[in-house]
């Protein structure tokens, strides 16, 4: 952790959101003028996407049947550890992106699926800002978490999760279901080993929990709608949360726990604006103090 050059890390599997979050941030960091370095866990993934590929079917070949971007060994952890730890002393470091669509490769001048060059980041950031797969990973030969001043946890309830991928990679990405299920099968042993326990790190988690019927997730003609979710939002230390006044501003909220807020779901930007506003400011407040 660092007062000097705080880092903010939203983290969440594939398909939960993380995104939505990361929208939300921005809004802060443009509003009240704060210059935030981003930092995408896809970056991060060890291998580009025709690498990752070809290292499936050996892995395959070799009998193991749950290789995925969830687990250590195919992500470039004690390297993020390293950019946080760096960016925390120095305000600086090195770091790249990957290149997603079509888009992305005219705007860089490279193939979809590729990593740009490392390069340095750009001075005068007030904040590092990482949203991806391991925010919160503490494992052999890597501690991310303890370098990081705001964890924040995505984590919809499982069901949810596989509905938004399944509508996700069938009609964005053009995948069958057969082989999006097949996805969801792989990655399932590193999702409870490697992605779990990173929710029980975080200083706030986000669940969105859907109050229509989810039970077949498979047979799903639609994504339940905000409309049609709750949140669940758990803080790990309620200390100085002010839920009375969240409560009175997020109309049908109420507590369940003395550390755990419920919302409607289409409240959720707004409570990400109440809840991290504060926050933010905060960490902005001790880095003027340092």
């Amino acid at each position: 952790m660092s007062i000097k050059f705080p880092i903010v890390a939203v983290t969440g599997s594939s398909g939960a959101g993380t995104t939505t979050v990361m929208k939300s941030f921005q809004h802060i960091f443009r509003r009240d003028g704060i210059k935030a370095q981003v930092l995408e866990g896809d970056s991060m993934h060890r291998y580009d996407r025709m690498s990752m590929r070809e290292q499936m079917k050996q892995e395959l070949a070799s009998g193991n049947q749950h290789f995925s971007h969830f687990g250590p060994e195919e992500n470039l952890l004690s390297e993020l550890a390293g950019v946080f730890k760096e960016f925390g002393e120095t305000g600086g470091g090195k770091y790249r992106k990957y290149i997603h669509d079509a888009v992305e490769g005219a705007e860089f001048k490279q193939e979809p699926g590729t990593f740009t060059p490392w390069r340095d980041m750009e001075p005068g950031a007030d904040l590092l800002f990482y949203e991806g797969l391991h925010g919160a990973y503490v494992g052999e030969g890597a501690n991310v978490a303890k370098h990081v001043d705001l964890l924040v946890g995505v984590v919809p309830i499982i069901n949810l999760e596989w509905i938004q991928k399944l509508h996700r990679d069938q009609n964005l990405r053009g995948y069958s279901q057969d082989a999006v299920v097949d996805t969801i099968l792989r990655r399932m042993p590193d999702y409870m080993k490697h992605i779990c326990p990173q929710f029980s790190k975080t200083h706030v988690n986000f669940q969105r929990v859907p109050t229509v019927d989810t039970s077949n997730p498979f047979i799903a003609k639609d994504i339940p709608s905000a409309d049609e979710s709750m949140v669940v939002i758990r803080f790990a230390n309620p200390k100085g949360i002010d839920f009375p006044y969240l409560i009175s501003m997020l109309g049908g909220s109420m507590m369940t726990r003395p550390n755990t807020l419920v919302i409607p779901g289409g409240k959720m930007g707004l409570a990400m604006q109440l809840i991290f506003t504060p926050m933010i400011l905060r960490l902005m407040d001790l880095k003027r103090r340092a």
